[in-house]
């Protein structure tokens, strides 16, 4: 029996990244660090009598409430991968955990904008003692934490996923031999569409965390050599600024994403060049993210030959991004013969 003739076989829909498990280890390790040093920091100031050392713990546990949201996003789209109720799998999970963690990100801007212009007009005493030190503490737990995640956030070459499992609409979903073109050839692993926006925002938050940090040690420095006390509350302002920043390009990507926007009008256009490179015409085009790495397409082709959906499903398995291709082919419709006509 020949592959063609091969009866149906199911297929999966599992859209994770390449590194998938590896991410969700170190973010879970990054949690665990941050936890310890949470304890540490609130029993230390039960113990020693430091508001500021349990300020600086509990405003650690934010921070690990954040990370555990990209945790469980990555155990969540790995638990249910396989699930069938989730129509193009669970690889937008993470991306939905990118969107929620940008607008927590912009709320902790807004936080500590609003501190700092209470406290540049209405100046507190500073414990200098105390301040430097917990800060650069966190700044160190915070280059602990950014070194954790991106050992996790590693680029390979291994997308793991295939073609094999391609729709096509008028014939059998059946394995082809992949007949490569290196004109269309895609491994561009820098494209937007392979980034992990759920570790993208883990690491926001940890780089966030550190550049705030590294303004309040400048600004407690300043203000304790030179007497300047708004100096403080000004290093944490340009801090808000700065997080507000991430923030909006966080939420502009991964809403995007969420929104199903095409992820790369050049793969778009190389896309419809494969298919009409014998003179076919694309009559529609859809194309978006199903997760890191990889894309869905659903391309309906004009032809006045006697070519078929598998003929195309060859044409784009040349490229590598494309998990989910649907394929519909349109034929002239021939003129029937009329009935009221005599034979």
């Amino acid at each position: 029996m020949t592959e063609a003739d091969q009866p149906f076989q199911p297929h999966d829909h599992v859209f994770l990244g390449h590194d998938h498990e590896r991410a969700e280890r170190r973010t879970w390790a990054v949690i665990i660090l941050c936890s310890v040093m949470m304890i540490a920091e609130i029993i230390g100031g039960a113990l020693f009598g430091s508001l500021a050392l349990i300020a600086d713990g509990l405003h650690m546990s934010t921070h690990a409430g954040a990370l555990l949201l990209a945790a469980l996003a990555y155990t969540w789209a790995r638990k249910y991968a396989h699930d069938p109720s989730f129509t193009f799998g669970t690889g937008k999970f993470g991306d939905l955990a990118g969107y929620t963690s940008a607008i927590v990100l912009a709320m902790i801007a807004l936080l500590i904008a609003y501190e700092a212009v209470v406290r540049l007009l209405h100046p507190v005493p500073i414990s200098f003692r105390e301040a430097i030190p917990i800060a650069m503490l966190g700044l160190a737990v915070n280059a602990a934490s950014a070194w954790l995640l991106s050992g996790g956030h590693d680029r390979g070459h291994d997308h793991g996923h295939g073609h094999g499992h391609a729709h096509h609409h008028g014939e059998q979903p059946r394995r082809v031999e992949h007949e490569r073109e290196p004109e269309f050839e895609e491994h561009d692993h820098d494209a937007a569409h392979h980034r992990d926006y759920n570790m993208r925002a883990a690491i926001v938050h940890v780089l966030a965390d550190a550049a705030v940090s590294v303004l309040v040690i400048v600004g407690l420095l300043a203000a304790r050599t030179f007497g300047w006390l708004w100096m403080d509350p000004l290093a944490g302002l340009i801090g808000a600024l700065v997080i507000a920043n991430w923030s909006f390009g966080l939420l502009r990507d991964t809403g995007a994403i969420l929104l199903d926007r095409m992820p790369d009008s050049g793969i778009a256009e190389k896309v419809r060049k494969a298919v009409e490179s014998e003179g076919d015409r694309v009559t529609d085009l859809h194309l978006w993210r199903l997760g890191p790495g990889h894309l869905g397409a659903i391309v309906s082709v004009a032809t006045t030959g006697p070519r078929e959906a598998a003929h195309y499903r060859q044409r784009l398995a040349a490229f590598a991004d494309l998990s989910h291709v649907t394929v519909e082919v349109q034929h002239p419709r021939r003129p029937t013969a009329d009935p009221r006509q005599d034979s």
